[in-house]
C-alpha cells in the first residue's frame, strides 16, 4: 500500500496537526508533541505543513517502501539509514520501491517525525488523521503501529525531483536539534486563569525554583518534581477548559504541564500557560531535565507567536517550497 512496517519501535503513531473543534464533545486535540518537527518534515517534502506523519517515540521504525516517493526525517536524531547507508535528517530523500528505512534509538530528545510526499492516507476522523490512543480513533485503526502494518500513502502528491530537492543551508539556520544533554530549559508562561489562587510567595517561587522532569511524563502531560507551589486556600476548582501548555497545580503542589493528549477539562487550578513556541523543547526534554519558568505578558506571548510564525515561513522559503498554510 505504501510503507510496510517491519518493526514499529516503542510507540509510533500517525499524527497530523491535531483534532481541533471537538473538545466540547470530550475529544482531545492529540497531534504532534513537537509541532515544529512535524511541520519541518512536511515542508521538506513539499507537503502542506499540517499533513499526517509518523511520530516515533524513543525508538524508530524499520520499514520498507512499496513505491517510489520522497521522505524526510526530523526531530530527535535516530540515526536513519536507507538500505544500510546513513542519511542525514532535515533533508528530503528519494526512496524507490523495495528500499528499507531503519531508524534506531533516539540519541537526543524523544520524538522523531517521518513525512512522506503527499502524506499518509489514513481515514479522516472528526477533521483529523491524528491518533487518539485513549479513544481508539484516528491514525491507523486508532492504535500505535505494529509489525506487519501496511500504511497507505497518497499517490497524488507531487513527487520532488532533483531540481527541487534542496538541503536546508545549515542546522543553525533551522534551529538547534533537540538536545537532551543540555539538561536545563526555561519555559515562558502567561499567567493562568487561577493565578490568583496562589500566594505572592508561591508565585515568586514558581519563577525562582528549579523543577525536575519526571519519567512518568507522557503525551498527556509533563510531570515535575520540586518545591510545592504555595496556594492561598487549596487548588480545587469547578472543572474548566485545558489548553495546550496549561500548568496545573494539583494537591501535591508540583506542576503538571498539559500536552498533546491532555484531557479537555480539569479541576485543578492553573497557574499559567506555557507559550506555544516553547512546547517543542519541553516535549523533547528527557527525564531528569531541569525546568524553570518565567512569567510573560499576553502581549509578549503574542509577539513570540508572531515571531515563531515568521520563522516557519522563512524555513519554508529556505527549502524553495510554498506550503498552502502560508
Amino acid at each position: 500500500m505504501g510503507l510496510f512496517i517491519l518493526n514499529p519501535g516503542i510507540l509510533t503513531t500517525v499524527q497530523d496537526a491535531g483534532r481541533f473543534g471537538h473538545q466540547a464533545a470530550g475529544f482531545s486535540v492529540s497531534g504532534p508533541m513537537d509541532a515544529d518537527a512535524l511541520y519541518t518534515a512536511n515542508i521538506l517534502v513539499n507537503n502542506p505543513p499540517d499533513l499526517a506523519c509518523l511520530e516515533m517515540t524513543f525508538l524508530g521504525v524499520t520499514a520498507v517502501f512499496d513505491r517510489k516517493t520522497w521522505f524526510a526525517v526530523t526531530g530527535a536524531d535516530m540515526s536513519p539509514t536507507l538500505n544500510g547507508k546513513p542519511i542525514p535528517s532535515y533533508e528530503a530523500h528519494e526512496a524507490k520501491a523495495g528500499d528499507k528505512l531503519v531508524l534506531g534509538p533516539a540519541k537526543n530528545g524523544k520524538y522523531t517525525y517521518l513525512a512522506v510526499a503527499g502524506g499518509i492516507d489514513v481515514p479522516v476522523v472528526m477533521d483529523s488523521r491524528s491518533t487518539n490512543l485513549k479513544c481508539g480513533i484516528g491514525g491507523f485503526s486508532g492504535r500505535k503501529l505494529a509489525a506487519g502494518d501496511d500504511l497507505p500513502l497518497y499517490v497524488t502528491g507531487r513527487f520532488l525531483d532533483n531540481h527541487y530537492k534542496k538541503h536546508l543551508p545549515s542546522q543553525s539556520e533551522i534551529g538547534p536539534a533537540p538536545d537532551g544533554a543540555s539538561r536545563s530549559i526555561f519555559l515562558r508562561v502567561v499567567p493562568g486563569p487561577q493565578a490568583h489562587f496562589f500566594t505572592e510567595q508561591g508565585l515568586r517561587e514558581f519563577e525562582t525554583e528549579a523543577y525536575t522532569l519526571l519519567p512518568e511524563s507522557d503525551r498527556m502531560g509533563a510531570r515535575l518534581s520540586g518545591k510545592p507551589v504555595e496556594a492561598k486556600a487549596g487548588v480545587d476548582i469547578i472543572s474548566d477548559a485545558i489548553a495546550l501548555g496549561s500548568v496545573q497545580i494539583p494537591a501535591s503542589g508540583t506542576p503538571i504541564i498539559m500536552l498533546a493528549d491532555r484531557q479537555t477539562t480539569g479541576g485543578y487550578a492553573k497557574i499559567g500557560t506555557v507559550v506555544s513556541s516553547d512546547i517543542p523543547k519541553l516535549a523533547q526534554s528527557l527525564p531528569g531535565t531541569e525546568v524553570r519558568f518565567r512569567f510573560v505578558t499576553v502581549e509578549e506571548a503574542n509577539r513570540l507567536y508572531q515571531q515563531h510564525q515568521k520563522y516557519l515561513k522563512k524555513l519554508a522559503r529556505k527549502t524553495g517550497f510554498c506550503p498552502n498554510k502560508w
